[in-house]
């Protein structure tokens, strides 16, 4: 159908439909920082829907740029200016990078989901990630618990339900097919998202679903939408700020709530690779976004509701469970004396084997979301701004490095007394390891914090060291100097690497779904090869392990690959769930591999 024909049926369904409806301001993609133009434009949009007849008013995601507090803080006191009832919901740019590890958005407006009734209107949003750090975005188990239950406690017969998210409901989601399965259950009128800055109709599954606009739209206007919602059609309309009428943007009739139609899952289902036995050991409440820990008995992680676990590695009970008070993401430390670490957002708890004694360390300032390490002269731990060594055996702080500008996520490296990590403020840095002092500082020369080496675990020679990065190069650098060796970008590395066990090749998972190896005996890049996993396209930041001859990758969407090294052949590649691996760690004790997904499955992986 042309263009002039859908404006002209717009026109007609909307002078047709039911004089009363239940109207919505729907604000999302603001992306305020203090004193750019949006906040300008976000206080013009208040003050407008205050003048207007709105029953709610959904802020739906991307309030901010970076998440920052100052950030989140400065659109909280644009927003409390609503004098309209009103829900908001985070988006990527509060989730992927935030300052506080996404507890200053709880701290503020309470919680990342809502519910609440229009008349005879439920109308529900949850979060979805990426979850600090490169990935899809994903429902968090907890909050699809929660999404039923709360349906399930509030539908009685008259009753409709409107859902809003920040994604659409589309592959976007990993888990997007049981979030509309979910909400097939009940009936759900339409799904309202934003993300993708446009204008949009869609079907998710029986649902139809209306992308929105953001505030700036690119083309010298900046507003907002107005949602209508009547016994038999849903309006969707454009206000530019300062003009005198809304504009008919979008309109889908009200489904028939009684036999929505299921969507098809993906097909994960896999049989055992020869020579290999994969089994899934734990299956979780919430999410998993965390790396694990083992010591002689147990594999330890955190979850997205901020409890710290111990799982028995061959039974697969839980041993015990210690809440910290929000979202872990920082994978557990196994120190001296029995005792483990779990770094989050509070603070650090330290938590005895057997899970009976629980001391905590106190945040100084920021939350800790960084992979710690043990190395031989004691315990690094990145943090919000620093980084600090710590002895293990009391936990004592022994030097702290605090000429930081962000916060560090990815291990470090440790090689003798260097000390070599990344952070979110463009930098690489390399410290001595018995004092913290700066030995050399390096940076792509790109000002953006988010095309530095934040969320890479570096690899190091004697000679030289090797990250990847977002701005998609492979670098060498001098490990005395510092220097820059060579770049390349014949891939589209990311943030995804590791290095073989005799240390003469790197590994780098690409964009493209392609494992990659480089010389590194020599001080020029020199591929060696490079074989495609099948990934398709990729962003995973998890790491790529070789052990016993084997080399592992994990993809943005629960699949792991096994590939020989010598032969340059897939040996195996499975889909363990629909969610980003976290990572991929060896339990030395075992030489078994372990992998935990964000979906909350932990699974252990024996070669026989």
């Amino acid at each position: 159908m042309k263009l002039k024909s859908i404006l002209v049926a717009i026109a007609i369904i909307c002078a047709a439909h039911t004089a009363w409806a239940q109207r919505f301001a729907v604000l999302s993609d603001v992306h305020v920082t203090p004193g750019n133009a949006c906040d300008k434009y976000l206080r013009e949009a208040v003050a407008e829907i205050n003048a207007g007849d709105f029953d709610l008013v959904v802020v739906n995601g991307d309030l901010t740029n970076e998440g920052s507090d100052a950030e989140l803080a400065n659109v909280k006191s644009i927003l409390d200016g609503i004098r309209h009832r009103l829900v908001v919901l985070p988006g990527n740019h509060e989730l992927n990078w935030s300052q506080s590890a996404t507890k200053t958005f709880f701290d503020l407006w309470g919680n990342d989901r809502f519910v609440t009734e229009v008349d005879s209107l439920i109308v529900v949003g949850i979060s979805c990630g990426p979850y600090m750090k490169m990935g899809d975005g994903h429902i968090k188990q907890e909050d699809l618990h929660w999404l039923r239950a709360t349906l399930d406690e509030r539908v009685v017969p008259g009753k409709r339900v409107l859902s809003f998210n920040h994604y659409p409901l589309q592959a976007d989601l990993d888990n997007w097919q049981e979030y509309v399965n979910t909400l097939s259950a009940y009936p759900v009128i339409g799904h309202i998202n934003g993300h993708y800055h446009t204008w949009k109709h869609y079907m998710a599954g029986d649902i139809p679903a209306v992308m929105t606009r953001a505030l700036d739209m690119r083309n010298g206007t900046y507003g907002y939408a107005i949602v209508e919602v009547g016994p038999e059609w849903v309006h969707v309309y454009n206000k530019n700020i300062g003009d005198d009428r809304a504009v008919p943007m979008l309109a889908f009739a009200v489904p028939d709530v009684t036999d929505m139609a299921l969507v098809s899952y993906p097909d994960n289902e896999w049989s055992q690779p020869e020579g290999f036995e994969i089994k899934k050991v734990w299956t979780d409440s919430a999410s998993v976004f965390t790396r694990l820990a083992f010591d002689d008995r147990n594999v330890y992680f955190g979850n997205s509701l901020g409890q710290v676990k111990a799982v028995d590695k061959t039974t697969g009970r839980q041993m015990w469970s210690v809440p910290t008070g929000a979202s872990v993401f920082s994978r557990p430390v196994v120190l001296d004396k029995g005792r483990i670490a779990f770094p989050a957002a509070t603070g650090i708890k330290l938590v005895s084997a057997d899970g009976r004694k629980v001391s905590e360390l106190p945040s100084r300032e920021g939350p800790y979301v960084a992979d710690g390490l043990m190395t031989p002269r004691g315990w690094v731990q990145g943090a919000y701004k620093r980084i600090e060594m710590r002895d293990p055996r009391t936990a004592r702080l022994l030097w702290t490095y605090d000429s930081l500008f962000n916060y560090c996520q990815a291990a470090p490296a440790v090689d003798g007394d260097d000390l070599i990590f990344g952070a979110w403020d463009t930098n690489l840095r390399c410290l001595d390891l018995k004092t913290g002092r700066l030995k050399w500082v390096w940076n792509n020369g790109k000002p953006a914090n988010m095309l530095g080496p934040g969320n890479v675990v570096p690899a190091i020679t004697a000679e030289r060291v090797y990250i990847v990065a977002p701005d998609r190069y492979m670098t060498a650098i001098d490990r005395t100097t510092g220097k820059t060796l060579w770049r390349d970008n014949s891939h589209r590395y990311r943030e995804s690497m590791g290095i073989s066990a005799d240390g003469t090749r790197i590994y780098a998972k690409t964009m493209d779904g392609d494992l990659v190896a480089v010389d590194a005996t020599v001080p020029v890049f020199k591929e060696l090869w490079t074989v495609d996993m099948g990934l398709g396209y990729e962003h995973a930041p998890c790491i790529v392990l070789e052990h016993d001859g084997v080399v592992y990758a994990g993809s943005r969407r629960g699949i792991v690959t096994a590939v020989d090294p010598y032969n340059r052949t897939v040996l195996w590649s499975l889909p363990l769930g629909v969610s980003e691996i976290n990572g991929i760690d060896l339990d030395a004790a075992t030489g078994d591999i372990w992998v935990s997904l964000i979906e909350g499955t932990v699974f252990r992986i024996k070669k026989l």
